[in-house]
């Protein structure tokens, strides 16, 4: 018996057409907003000379975690210097920096609201679960019709990708306050707005933290995948040895990476146990 074929693809497609013609607009001021701001601060980070932007990095590091990171930083940084791969490094961090920034902004209130609410919770869970299992080159294909080729695409993409887990901590966070503080803010008249942001929020803060963590890793790990569609540093680099048969500048873009990728993540591990322990 054959069994009609179910025209998913053929839907999505017919989805994607209706709001690329019909939404083109904000599509377009969107993708210029977001290009001016990556330009931005990519310029700004690139008039920094090297050698100053690894002492500062270096001298943050040390603050923050401790002089172990602070050596790291500066041995792992002028590596990349030395290996000429600055401007991608400051290209990839840009765009790690801007699509972290608008994942959180997303992520923290749906958090919020997934956790004060079962239902809106029930609902949210599954399409995070979508989003999670998801192949991430996926995600590049609708990126293209409403953003074209480049960085925009790669941070849209990159959002899609990076803000599940930051959505995920902030409600597990605030769920797992103990029952019996909330009730006693409720037998103090606190408002659910003051319970929220004097009790739940500051108790949940190292998970919420985690969830940021994870977040500017999977951004991390997508910008370099977004090289595909245009988007320049670290990724392009990799990308482009891949095309010329090149291991060695592969492997050399490789460890760039990996240098990136520990320090934002010891950066953010350390923020995140410092608000544990206070």
């Amino acid at each position: 018996m054959d069994v009609p074929r179910i025209p998913l693809g053929g839907w999505i497609e017919a989805g994607l057409d209706f709001l690329t013609g019909h939404y083109s607009h904000v599509t377009r001021a969107i993708s210029r907003f977001t290009r001016s701001n990556i330009s931005s601060l990519n310029d700004l980070l690139m008039s920094v000379p090297p050698w100053a932007m690894i002492v500062v990095i270096a001298l943050l590091c040390w603050r923050i975690s401790g002089y172990r990171l602070g050596v790291f930083a500066i041995l792992g940084l002028s590596l990349i210097w030395n290996l000429g791969l600055w401007q991608p490094t400051i290209q990839s961090l840009s765009l790690v920096v801007i699509a972290t920034l608008v994942a959180i902004v997303i992520a923290l209130p749906i958090g919020v609201l997934a956790a004060l609410s079962d239902g809106f919770n029930r609902v949210v869970m599954p399409i995070l679960d979508f989003m999670q299992t998801m192949p991430a080159f996926v995600y590049l294909i609708p990126a293209i019709p409403f953003f074209g080729i480049g960085a925009v695409s790669a941070i849209f993409a990159t959002v899609i990708f990076s803000m599940p887990p930051a959505i995920r901590f902030t409600a597990l966070g605030i769920r797992q306050v103990p029952t019996e503080l909330a009730e006693a803010a409720d037998a103090f008249g606190s408002t659910r707005m003051q319970k929220l942001l004097k009790l739940q929020l500051p108790l949940a803060l190292p998970t919420v933290m985690a969830g940021i963590n994870q977040t500017i890793m999977l951004a991390l790990s997508m910008v370099v995948i977004a090289a595909m569609i245009g988007a320049n540093g670290l990724g392009a680099e990799v990308w482009s040895a891949i095309q010329r048969l090149q291991p060695g500048a592969g492997f050399e873009a490789g460890i760039a990476v990996v240098i990136l990728a520990m320090l934002l993540d010891r950066i953010t591990q350390a923020m995140k146990g410092r608000e544990a322990a206070r």
